[in-house]
């Protein structure tokens, strides 16, 4: 069974630092790219990066580029999302998502949310202002 379980999420002061972790199972993480969404209250659920492990290719939504940063530690099957200079507006329920896709695959767009069918719980950030 695949599981995912996010972590790291809290509360934060405006130009503050978070990071967060998905740790991944039931499944051969080098097969599968994982990406990050999040979902804020009344808003449609926003994709912002994806990485597939096995070469480290990774994409960026343009709302985040420069202030987030994607990685992976195949040892410990484990997704992080590093970010930084965080805003008000950040504030969301963050998910990671997993799927046997390429992050940078030549026919879809890798943050469309069809594209993903294994989901996290989800972990919820606050940015104070």
């Amino acid at each position: 069974e695949v599981q995912l379980v996010e972590s790291g999420g809290g509360l934060v002061q405006a130009g503050g630092s978070l990071r967060l972790s998905c740790a991944g199972s039931g499944f051969t993480f080098d097969d599968h790219a994982i990406a990050w969404f999040r979902q804020a209250p009344g808003k449609e659920r926003e994709g912002l990066s994806c990485i597939s492990p096995s070469d480290g290719s990774v994409y960026y939504a343009e709302s985040v580029k420069g202030r987030f940063s994607i990685s992976a530690d195949r040892a410990k099957t484990t997704v992080y999302l590093q970010m930084n200079s965080l805003k008000p507006e950040d504030t969301a329920v963050f998910s990671c998502a997993a799927d046997q896709v390429y992050c940078l695959g030549d026919h879809y767009y890798p943050l469309a949310e069809d594209v993903w069918d294994y989901w996290g719980q989800g972990t919820q950030v606050t940015v104070s202002s």
